[in-house]
């Protein structure tokens, strides 16, 4: 169950490195010339889909230690 934990972090920790990622891109775009109210927009845009990726992780991660529990 360890390793499965593990795992799961090191996702979570990757959907995180990802977002970090996309945030400074986002904030490029706005030296490009994009509003700062847009930029805004798209950076809650991928917090929401790095929630939805770290949801799933711990929904897999739950269903993986149901299957660890029952062996």
């Amino acid at each position: 169950m360890k390793k499965a934990k593990a795992e799961a972090e090191t996702a979570k920790v990757s959907i995180r490195n990802m977002r970090r990622t996309a945030v400074e891109d986002a904030k490029k775009l706005e030296k490009e010339g994009v509003s700062e109210d847009e930029i805004k927009t798209l950076e809650k845009e991928i917090q929401h889909v790095t929630d939805g990726y770290i949801v799933q992780v711990d929904k897999i991660l739950e269903h993986k230690e149901k299957d660890i529990m029952t062996v």
